[in-house]
């Protein structure tokens, strides 16, 4: 096997930190996960860590941004491999089931807006965050919608917004009660692809004396 050359190891060596530290986040919380229990995991020194990552803020966004990745990813997969829209949304709903609500994902993201409410340069790195996740799932419903050829009733950008508010609402009430059904979200993605013709876009007011 040929050796690593010295930026391959290096990337070698980030990966693996930031999905030992993913593991632990997930499992433990972020706030009980220390940078040299990451260490120690991944069976690197505490050097290794900070020649990576400046602060423990950096390897949570990292880690973050490589959940996000997978799960959408998983979500893109599934609507792929869908023939029609009623198979896209069944596959979509199967992963719903299993993932949203997940406890270990749902309050890492929760702890980390907290942790970022008083940092405002964490902050706007999760806006940043945000807004390529919404932008991913623009792009998802904007698929769906191509599917069965019916415009979008408001902007694709506007629908991702909703459906990110309700996916994280949802999450939260599953992460306490998992016996509420997932199936709301999946509800309402379908409504938002198949209402078409702009009837969910607000109505011109008409101004009378």
């Amino acid at each position: 096997m040929a050796r690593l050359t010295r930026s391959e190891s290096q990337a070698r060596t980030r990966a693996d930190l930031i999905a030992t530290a993913r593991d632990l986040f997930l499992a433990e919380g972020y706030a009980k996960t220390s940078l040299e229990r990451v260490a120690e995991e991944a069976g690197y020194s505490k050097g290794a860590v900070y020649s990576n990552f400046r602060t423990k803020k950096e390897l949570g966004l990292e880690v973050l941004g490589l959940i996000h990745a997978t799960k959408f990813q998983e979500v893109t997969d599934l609507i792929a491999a869908g023939s029609t829209l009623d198979d896209q949304l069944e596959r979509f709903q199967e992963w719903a089931e299993r993932t949203i609500g997940d406890v270990g994902w749902t309050l890492l993201e929760f702890e980390f807006a907290t942790v970022a409410r008083d940092d405002p340069e964490l902050q706007a790195a999760l806006v940043s965050s945000l807004a390529m996740v919404r932008g991913a799932v623009a792009t998802q419903v904007q698929s769906l919608s191509d599917t069965v050829g019916i415009p979008l009733p408001m902007p694709a950008e506007e629908a991702a917004s909703a459906i990110l508010s309700m996916g994280i609402g949802l999450g939260m009430q599953r992460a306490i009660d998992p016996s509420i059904p997932a199936r709301l979200i999946t509800d309402a993605v379908r409504l938002l692809v198949t209402s078409g013709g702009g009837a969910l876009r607000a109505q011109p007011r008409t101004l009378t004396r």
